[in-house]
């Protein structure tokens, strides 16, 4: 018998987890590395596009396994019509996590002896924005409704309501889903919410007449004044932590957690030359540590910016024709792009995040992003007395980037000082300081 992995996704998405029985440039700095889920082994990933209460919910199947045994249940809710259902592009999810993911920049210091330019009195412009069953009465007796059902693209759906936890668990092992212990606990609140349950499987024949190697995202259109992701299913088989990426796109501003505590990643921090070479390994120990630090209960804002452009760009802006396959349902071909995007970053597991995650959109378009800064010193001559008080400044400056490596990753200060290669870094004429 094959563990079929743990499927988190959704609406609300996030997850039902099943079990299936079966063997650019910006100023004088740019762009050079970026945390994208690629860092994580397990990390799901969900677009939710809002205006008012109008939703687009868009959730990434990285499902990987024999695509007959894949299974999803999620708790939706409203009972969805087959035209409020599609499937998407994952690009377009990669575009999304490409565009927002917390970005590693490089500088390059000044020759000290050279004056800056005198300001002309005129700024360059901001980057334009981008162009654009037949089975009733046993069902009846458990308590189940079927509301739909509909095949979409390679996926069939049946939507349920369902009056008690047992008997819509009895329904789906009956249809040969294998519940996973807890679920029955867990499905409960949903049920007394009042909401449906959106189950899909995979159509074999469609999937191999469309000719697609992997699954690809489903997408589903509500109206709910409940804005709101139900992970708490994804917990059941959790053994480990997990990983989940939200992108809000929303016409207002920043989205934020309102049951949880939304805190903005630490930023701006200019760290030693050699994390160019480590920077995945950077990013996950700094956000482990400040996942410790801030007590696990918390969302971590790691982007918020309007996405008719970006400084420094990790990726292009989306173009107006990849914000509607992300679920935009609200651009004016005769306005300017009024997308504004939150990314959230929530670690959690069965014993964290006991409630599901209510979100609530602002009017805050501050924008933010996750930025590490490497500085690199002029390695020119500099036969100044700027140029050799700017010598004398380097070692505090080099420690001072120690320090803060150290803060942010826990990692040991010994061991960063040993990496921090200083002789590359200094001046040719390095030894100016002592002859001096």
């Amino acid at each position: 018998m094959k563990l079929v992995r743990i499927f988190i996704a959704l609406l609300i998405a996030i997850i039902s987890v099943i079990y299936f029985a079966s063997p650019a440039l910006a100023f004088c700095g740019f762009y050079v590395a970026k945390a994208d889920t690629k860092l994580y082994n397990q990390a799901s990933q969900v677009i939710i596009a809002r205006n008012g209460d109008r939703n687009i919910l868009t959730m990434a199947n990285d499902y990987q396994g024999d695509v007959k045994d894949f299974a999803l249940v999620v708790p939706v809710p409203v009972v969805l019509e087959k035209e409020q259902v599609h499937v998407g592009e994952s690009k377009i999810i990669e575009r999304l996590d490409g565009f927002s993911a917390p970005r590693l920049v490089e500088y390059f210091d000044p020759d000290p002896c050279t004056p800056p330019p005198v300001f002309d009195g005129v700024f360059n412009a901001a980057p334009a924005p981008a162009s654009p069953i037949g089975r009733g009465a046993r069902e009846e007796a458990l308590g189940v409704t079927i509301e739909a059902q509909f095949t979409v693209g390679e996926y069939d759906i049946v939507i349920l309501s369902a009056k008690e936890s047992n008997g819509l668990e009895t329904w789906l092992k009956q249809n040969n889903y294998r519940i996973p212990s807890g679920a029955s606990r867990l499905l409960q609140p949903y049920i007394r919410q009042g909401m449906k349950f959106f189950v899909a499987k995979v159509n074999l024949a469609e999937f191999e007449k469309a000719g697609y190697q992997l699954l690809r995202p489903l997408q589903m259109a509500y109206e709910s004044p409940r804005f709101m992701l139900p992970i708490r299913l994804g917990m059941v088989n959790s053994k480990s932590e997990q990983d989940l990426l939200v992108y809000i796109l929303s016409p207002q501003g920043q989205a934020e957690v309102t049951n949880y505590r939304t805190v903005q990643i630490p930023s701006d921090a200019e760290i030693p030359l050699f994390v160019k070479e480590e920077f995945s390994n950077f990013y996950k120990a700094m956000f482990k540590t400040s996942y410790q630090r801030e007590g696990k209960k918390v969302a971590f804002l790691e982007y918020a910016w309007n996405m008719a452009w970006c400084d420094p760009c990790a990726a292009e802006p989306l173009t107006n024709e990849e914000l509607k396959k992300a679920g935009v349902f609200w651009l004016n071909p005769n306005q300017p792009n009024n997308v504004f995007i939150t990314r959230l970053h929530v670690r959690y597991t069965a014993n964290k995040f006991p409630e599901d995650l209510i979100f609530q959109e602002t009017g805050n378009t501050q924008q933010f992003q996750g930025r590490y800064i490497l500085r690199h010193p002029f390695t020119g001559e500099m036969n100044c007395d700027a140029g050799k008080n700017y010598q004398k400044l380097l070692p505090a400056r080099f420690e001072e980037e120690a320090q803060t490596l150290a803060k942010l990753t826990g990692w040991k200060i010994q061991n960063i000082r040993r990496k921090m290669d200083i002789s590359e870094s200094q001046p040719e004429n390095w030894w100016s300081n002592i002859w001096q």
